[in-house]
């Protein structure tokens, strides 16, 4: 029996006076404009004929001024509502007749046009489950519209978290003339445009179906490549295959995932109150791209990792901006009583430090990661394994990227994507344990307690975070842009293909992570004391050289996607001295700013997430601290040399050290006064004036860097070939640096952190000037010693007396002790 439309017209009104007291639109997507042409009526679509979603865009547009979705627009064909849907039947996915007719009408009035504007309505955004129960069922926004019953569980449920999707206006009739080609009917080739539109969106903002977690597990031990490591377990172990079965089965339920949404929602509202109580503000930049990405691309977010926070504020922040939150690889360390279940239910899925030894682990562990992947599930980890104790970009870990890589190349499906992100703090919560990190070598292991402790901080000022999203890089298109061929060689020689390639793959995506740095107020003051001799520099001075770093990156930015601190230094250097990070002193002859010993090696953290922006500006800098005048040439021969070793320390890219880039940057010193300019040379300011101050404390920030690599390239040079092994070079390195920090009385445990000296063996390896024999040791020749030679002449005689002598002396005890 057919319901009479003004019944249904009244009911309509009624479930419409009774609800939209109760709806609010969470976050709505930034609203539409209308073209310009008044006389092209608008008329909204939805993907179905829902009631609730039908009352939500009519509450839209009242809400927000926009055009009526209640009215009826008039035709030469005759009146058509101003609100159509896709699909009559959700089941069976029929077209609408009315917007079948819509379109031929339009179509059959040339100078009559309509904006079609699609609309997406989510109540909850929550996706699908395999196997949910009945309320999840009752509740869940999943991908089929459900009935009745279900639709109203939905609005009762979710009508405070209500999100509307508007997309772009669309000319109708331009769409018409798009598909309307050889004659053929352009209504079903416009209604699947739409469809995908739809797909497309729902896909962004509730991703795939969940599994349910004891689903997931069981079809992971059935794939093909968990079965055979499981026999081969079985009979490594000369042990029943049941039981290998089992352990597989332990295996995927200590690694899998449980993500919750009533968790999400949650937490979501948890965090966001966190960060309101910590931060004076979160800023996100570029995120645009990812939002165009999402949807059509796997994405693959790859943050660096500073903090325990950092996994959080993404998911927040994803969330929040209407993407789906990512599925997260933490460390075991995490999965403890109280947080690992929470984090787990959150998206959180965990893997132990090495897979080395555990093949059967590392299949099970390897597929988990394929099917999110393969579903199109966004996926989160850090490149660099575990968080940075030193503030600057860690070298990438193999193993996650080789894994993503070998998913891709089983099933190439949607393009996969990888998302750098930067995330940087003006004051960290863990700075103190990373300090004693430092100091004593040793990890503390994570606990509930040790977690819970950092409550403590809630009342102290934590400034603002920035996250900003870097170029994302396409995985098949950036191999197709570095080898052509890549096909070939993949099939020719697998492995010593895959492990160039995530070599390569891994310093590309940290590249471009730290080009995208934002450079915080902390990030700058603490650069600029930390290059002072005594931690100590009049306050005015420091407002102009805080000017002229910013100036710099303004004239030659140190990374294509480069954030500056907005306000005047004054501003800075107040908020760095709320934050208590700095101190100042009132003198009768001015203003004096300083750090103690503690908050000196603090900074150093905050020093070293920008350092990597102004490595060719520091480096130049220092190249003048021993030479008066240079020319572009001279300045190049000084210098080239070590930029191989500095761009792979520092992740700088592939940018070369060309002429054209050194004449731009000693122009941009020129017009800061740092330089002068003396016909087709440079020259260094006169002694005793400000300008050479502040050229002196530009270079002072890479000459640790640079003391470092002299140090080991001396002590490797008082052996022949073949006398060091890597880690007793490294070793021997490390304690020199650690007796250089405290003959010159610096209390900076990260200038003698071992892992920079490997850093530096693995880019002078990459470099092709050193090698390990069968034995293991290393080995070099004379492009090392010319290397050397010329790094002599960018530092003064006597800091090159100073570093000669101490790696003299430690050769000699090192013999001694051998002879002993």
């Amino acid at each position: 029996m057919t319901v009479p439309t003004f019944l249904r017209r009244g009911a309509a009104r009624a479930a419409e006076a009774l609800l939209a007291p109760l709806i609010r639109f969470r976050s709505v997507e930034p609203l539409p404009e209308p073209e310009a042409d008044d006389t092209a009526p608008v008329v909204y679509v939805l993907p179905g004929p829902a009631l609730s979603d039908r009352l939500a865009v009519r509450l839209l547009c009242r809400r927000h001024e926009l055009p009526r979705a209640d009215r009826r627009i008039i035709l030469p064909e005759g009146h058509h509502e101003a609100l159509q849907w896709l699909h009559r039947d959700s089941g069976q996915k029929r077209y609408s007749p009315s917007l079948s007719n819509l379109i031929r009408a339009v179509a059959h009035a040339p100078e009559q046009d309509v904006q079609l504007i699609p609309v997406t309505i989510f109540w909850g955004r929550m996706p699908e489950r395999e196997a949910a129960g009945a309320w999840r069922l009752l509740t869940a926004d999943d991908w089929p519209l459900g009935g009745r019953l279900r639709r109203l569980m939905t609005m009762i449920v979710n009508a405070r978290i209500v999100e509307a999707r508007p997309g772009e206006p669309v000319s109708l009739q331009g769409l018409i003339a798009r598909y309307a080609i050889n004659g053929r009917d352009p209504v079903p080739r416009i209604q699947r445009l739409l469809r995908r539109d739809f797909h497309r969106t729902r896909r962004q903002a509730i991703g795939p179906d969940l599994s349910h977690r004891r689903t997931l597990v069981h079809r992971l031990v059935q794939r093909p490549n968990v079965t055979t490591a499981i026999d081969a377990a079985a009979q490594e172990r000369q042990q029943p295959r049941r039981r290998a079965e089992r352990r597989a089965l332990r295996y995927g339920f200590e690694i899998a995932s449980n993500m919750s949404w009533p968790v999400l929602r949650i937490l979501y509202q948890l965090l966001g109150r966190l960060w309101q109580q910590l931060y004076d503000g979160v800023r996100m930049h570029d995120f645009e791209e990812v939002e165009a990405l999402a949807g059509s691309h796997e994405l693959v977010y790859v943050p660096c990792h500073r903090s325990h926070i950092d996994y959080l504020l993404l998911s927040w922040l994803l969330y929040r901006h209407g993407l789906m939150a990512p599925h997260i690889a933490a460390g075991r360390n995490l999965d403890m009583p109280l947080i690992g279940p929470l984090l787990r239910r959150a998206g959180a899925f965990f893997m132990r430090r090495t897979f080395r030894g555990n093949r059967l682990y590392s299949a099970v562990f390897n597929e988990y990661l394929h099917q999110l992947l393969l579903a199109g599930h966004p996926v989160e980890y850090f490149i660099e394994g575990g968080r940075s104790r030193t503030g600057r970009m860690l070298p990438p870990k193999p193993g996650m990227l080789a894994m993503t890589l070998g998913s891709w190349q089983r099933r190439h499906g949607r393009p996969l994507t990888f998302i750098p992100v930067y995330i940087g703090y003006e004051k960290v919560l863990e700075s103190s344990a990373y300090i004693r990190e430092l100091r004593t070598g040793n990890k503390r292991r994570e606990s509930p307690l040790r977690l819970l402790r950092v409550l403590r901080h809630l009342r102290q000022p934590f400034g603002q975070v920035h996250v900003s999203f870097g170029e994302p890089l396409t995985l098949g298109l950036w191999l197709d842009d570095q080898a052509p061929d890549w096909r070939q060689r993949a099939r020719e020689q697998p492995e010593a293909w895959r492990r160039e390639t995530i070599t390569d793959l891994g310093f590309e995506l940290a590249s471009r992570i730290n080009a995208a740095a934002s450079m915080t107020p902390v990030a700058l003051v603490a650069m600029v004391v930390l290059g002072t001799s005594h931690r100590t520099i009049e306050t005015t001075l420091l407002y102009r050289q805080l000017a002229t770093l910013v100036a710099l990156q303004r004239h030659v930015p140190g990374g294509e996607r480069v954030r500056l601190p907005e306000g005047e230094p004054q501003a800075w250097v107040a908020h760095c001295v709320s934050l208590g990070m700095i101190e100042q002193l009132d003198q009768s002859l001015g203003a004096l700013s300083t750090v103690s010993s503690e908050q000196a090696t603090l900074l150093t953290w905050y020093r070293n997430n920008i350092l990597h922006l102004f490595a060719a500006h520091a480096l130049v800098a220092f190249a003048f601290r021993n030479n008066s005048r240079l020319d572009a040439h001279e300045l190049h021969e000084l210098i080239a040399p070590a930029w191989p070793t500095l761009r792979q320390e520092l992740f700088l890219g592939h940018r070369e050290l060309s002429l054209d880039w050194l004449t731009r940057l000693l122009d941009a010193f020129t017009a800061e006064g740092l330089l002068e300019r003396d016909g087709t040379r440079w020259k260094r300011p006169a002694a005793h004036t400000e300008a050479r101050e502040r050229l002196h404390l530009l270079g002072r920030t890479i000459q640790p860097t640079l003391e470092r690599g002299f140090l080991l390239l001396s002590t490797l040079m008082r052996y022949p070939p073949g006398q060091l092994t890597r880690d007793a070079l490294a070793e021997q390195s490390r304690q020199l640096a650690e007796r250089l920090t405290l003959l010159q009385g610096l209390n900076a445990p990260e200038y003698f952190d071992q892992r920079l000296f490997s850093g530096l063996l693995d880019s002078l390896e990459t470099q092709g000037w050193l090698w390990s024999d069968h034995n293991g040791y290393l080995h070099f020749d004379e492009r090392l010693i010319e290397a050397l030679r010329h790094s002599r002449l960018l530092f003064d005689p006597e800091l090159r007396h100073r570093l000669t002598q101490m790696t003299a002396r430690s050769t000699t005890a090192d013999q001694a002790t051998k002879e002993e």
